[in-house]
């Protein structure tokens, strides 16, 4: 596939067949991703591929009260686990709602789940002294997690980025033996997709992209 197909159609694919991924197609997948950026090249990034199904259950199950609030949270109209608008709904509210089944599929039907870490030993963290939830540590982890999804796609494959886990992640460093430096961001559930997207929603260029000023003028392709 072309690069520019692979990131046009790579989608968050969650039912997943029963083929399995093999440990040489993983293998590729994760060769190629390793080249991700990261803060210094420091490569602070582990990569815990789980395969036991009684592992990925446990692992479904820790995200279930963080998935459990973002569902009562957007049940009542809110934006799910905002740090700047918290929430209305009480401990209660929040508790007494209802998960489908369907939240935990992708893990236990995915034959591989990773499990992505960073240790925060080695991350550049600027905006650590600015009054606001911190963001730029995420560049030492994250361009690998997208990496694999592309990589994932580009061999038949899918996956879906998941960070509900991360709320209970000191359940997740005792499943697994983190080490306490390390961060957990992102479960990631990979598998052959039931079906394959070819056309995903996504805003145009000029909806979200100015020049020279946030109120600047939309940028615009050939031709506008």
């Amino acid at each position: 596939m072309e690069l520019s197909d692979v990131m046009r159609t790579t989608f968050a694919a969650r039912e997943f067949t029963d083929d399995p991924l093999p440990d040489d197609v993983l293998w590729r997948i994760l060769d190629n991703a390793r080249f991700a950026p990261s803060g210094g090249n420091r490569q602070g990034a582990h990569i815990v591929v789980v395969r036991d199904p009684q592992t990925k259950e446990q692992l479904a199950d820790i995200g279930r009260p963080a998935m459990r609030r973002y569902t009562a949270q957007k049940n009542a109209g809110e934006k799910p686990w905002n740090p700047v608008t918290p929430t209305e709904l009480t401990d209660d509210q929040i508790a007494a709602t209802e998960l489908s089944d369907s939240y935990a599929a992708p893990f236990v039907r995915a034959p591989v789940v990773l499990v992505v870490s960073v240790d925060l030993g080695v991350v550049a963290a600027m905006d650590q002294f600015l009054d606001r939830v911190g963001l730029v540590s995420g560049a030492s982890v994250y361009p690998l997690v997208w990496n694999v999804l592309l990589g994932a796609r580009e061999a038949g494959f899918g996956g879906t980025f998941t960070t509900m886990a991360v709320a209970e992640e000191p359940r997740v460093r005792e499943l697994l033996g983190l080490p306490d430096a390390h961060a957990v961001a992102a479960v990631v559930p990979i598998g052959k997709p039931v079906k394959q997207l070819t056309s995903l929603r996504r805003s145009p260029v000029h909806d979200f992209v100015t020049v020279d000023r946030y109120s600047g003028r939309p940028l615009t392709g050939p031709g506008a």
